[in-house]
């Protein structure tokens, strides 16, 4: 398509060209013209004076009209328009002055006839040729409009496999039946077998399940199909339907293939529930989808991956059996798996002696793959602007307190009294972290603004853990509250700076009670938000709450005895280390940044 529009370009710019020096020509000759004709005053004087070397009359055919042509000295000429050469010749005469008779040249009758029409013909033609190739263009693009926008990747591009794929083993295990029956399919067939139609992969947004995807096509060796959700859906009606049928038309002549779909809730959120209805153009588009997994037509060879992390949300009807078989839950890394991830990510990245990707990894719970590679990335580009060419621990540190807590502001002028406030409260949140059993300890503390924080505890976790406990929640509340606390005992006054501390702190007693049943007032019921509220229009007219007054009182009072008793239980221990609390404030406010082992020296 740029090809011919380039094409096109030039042939216009030809034309133009042409035309314009066409135009150029003939004015000039026009001008020129005016320029040299005198009148008949300034001829009688130049005929008196004996100014001229030649004159010659220029006579038209069988017209008395002409032109009379005056030479004059240094190659300049003048003409005289008359409408009677006979009387020009008779003043000539009585004058004494000699002239030549000519007839008026007769011009090329190929500038004068043809090249006009070939120049307007052709103009023409081209005006037409343009119009015609636009209208053809309009038509492409009208009955491409509802081709299927998915990219197919050969094997020429498959340079993905397994091997790339790190901390992620047992998903890796589960999509090797995958791998084995595009490979194979005849083994499964011949005992009976039935593959998967579809694959399901949900997790964390960055936890790889795109990667995961592509690398079964790399080690499969198929074609892959790989299309966004979103690029289903139009706002003409049916455009998405026939998208969907065009990818399957072009997977079945690439059969065996993957087609992999990305954030696939776009197009296979659960059906009647949105503002439109029934009809409206991304039910369709789903209604399709289901019909070409698992509908009259025989898609064999042909295997379905798609992405989300949001499956709740989704159609009943596209995770039943035959569509959708399987799912892979791609979860967050543990600690082998974020070690394994950090050494893919380091490749190219020269790494200085103080670097142990293993502490990394034990630092970095709860990070994802895309996590960890933008950890790394950051600090190779601190190492770059430090003039070196290669990642000491110290670019890590740094790396590390971006992204998860944002970029240090050491610009930024605070008032004494606001760094003393900020030093109290950090020490305060770091004394219950070190305190506490199942929460700390403490890897680093700072006074130094951070984001829209004015200083942050960074805890070190010793562990990955699977799932919460009573005693662990009631914990990092109490911690949450360990700022606020700090600053009562100190100052006899309170700030706005615990206002995210009580948010968090709120939300996880919230949980407890309406969601994890550790509430015993409450009881073992989930009273916890409706999934489906999600959806725009789901029940306008009632409230999402699904219980009455009595339980809503009884939950809000659960919720301020959690945070009361928590509240309580930290200016207990905050009190009974008041030395540690002042002692580490003034650290703080020395050094502005204290590690854990600095912080950990105060309690001996």
């Amino acid at each position: 398509m740029e090809n011919r529009k380039g094409r096109g370009f030039n042939g216009l710019t030809l034309l133009l060209a042409l035309i314009l020096i066409f135009v150029i020509f003939t004015v000039t000759n026009q001008v020129g013209e005016k320029q040299s004709q005198i009148s008949t005053d300034e001829f009688e004087k130049i005929v008196a004076e004996k100014s001229y070397s030649e004159i010659v009359i220029v006579q038209n055919r069988d017209i008395p009209t002409g032109k009379v042509l005056v030479q004059l000295g240094e190659g300049e000429q003048k003409h005289l328009v008359v409408s009677d050469v006979n009387a020009i010749q008779e003043y000539l005469t009585t004058k004494n002055v000699k002239y030549t008779m000519n007839d008026v040249p007769q011009e090329p009758w190929f500038l004068t006839t043809l090249l006009p029409i070939l120049l307007v013909g052709g103009g023409a033609l081209f005006i037409f040729m343009m119009m015609n190739r636009q209208g053809q263009g309009a038509n492409a693009k009208a009955m491409s409009f509802g081709k299927s926008r998915a990219k197919m990747t050969t094997d020429k591009d498959k340079t993905i496999t397994f091997e790339n794929v790190a901390g992620l083993d047992e998903e890796k295990e589960e999509l090797e039946e995958i791998v084995e029956f595009l490979k194979t399919p005849k083994k499964f067939m011949e005992v009976g077998a039935r593959i998967p139609k579809g694959v399901l992969l949900v997790g964390s947004p960055g936890t790889g399940k795109t990667l995961l995807a592509r690398a079964v096509a790399g080690e499969a060796g198929v074609p892959f199909f790989t299309i966004s959700g979103s690029d289903f859906v139009e706002m003409f009606v049916g455009v998405g339907a026939s998208r969907v049928r065009d990818l399957f038309e072009q997977a079945k002549e690439n059969s065996p293939c993957i087609i992999f779909i990305d954030e696939i809730d776009a197009v296979a959120r659960r059906r009647g529930t949105g503002m439109g209805g029934g009809h409206d153009e991304r039910e369709q588009t789903l209604n399709q989808l289901l019909v070409e997994m698992d509908g009259f037509g025989v898609n064999e060879g042909i295997i379905v991956m798609a992405a989300t992390n949001r499956v709740d949300i989704l159609d009943p009807a596209i995770l039943r059996p035959g569509r959708f078989d399987r799912k892979v839950v791609v979860g967050r890394p543990d600690v082998k798996g974020r070690e394994a991830i950090l050494k893919v990510h380091s490749k190219g990245k020269p790494l200085g002696d103080d670097i142990d990707l293993k502490v990394i990894a034990q630092t970095t719970a709860g990070f994802t793959g895309a996590d960890l590679e933008n950890l790394l990335n950051e600090a190779a580009i601190y190492a770059a602007k430090s003039e070196r060419t290669y990642l000491m621990q110290e670019d890590v540190n740094r790396a590390f307190i971006k992204v998860g807590i944002g970029a240090e502001k050491k610009s930024r002028i605070i008032s004494e009294k606001e760094r003393k406030i900020t030093a109290y409260h950090e020490m305060g949140h770091a004394i219950l972290f070190q305190v506490l059993p199942d929460v700390g300890p403490v890897h680093s503390v700072s006074i130094i603004p951070t984001g829209q924080a004015g200083g942050y505890t960074m805890p070190l976790p010793e562990k990955d853990e699977m799932f919460n406990t009573r005693g662990k929640m009631i914990q990092d509340i109490t911690v949450a509250l360990g700022g606020r606390v700090a600053e009562e005992e100190v100052f006899d006054d309170i700030t706005t700076g615990a206002s995210q501390d009580i948010k968090q702190a709120t939300a996880i007693a919230k949980a407890m009670v309406t969601e994890f049943g550790m509430s015993e007032a409450v009881g073992l019921i989930n009273y916890g938000e409706n999934g489906d509220e999600v959806f725009i229009g789901k029940d306008l007219m009632h409230s999402s709450r699904g219980y009455g007054e009595n339980v809503a009182s009884t939950i809000d009072k659960e919720i301020k005895r959690i945070i009361d008793e928590c509240y309580t239980e930290a200016k207990k221990i905050i009190r009974e280390n008041s030395k540690i609390l002042h002692s580490g404030a003034e650290l703080l406010l020395e050094k502005e940044k204290i590690t854990g082992e600095e912080f950990a020296a105060l309690f001996h």
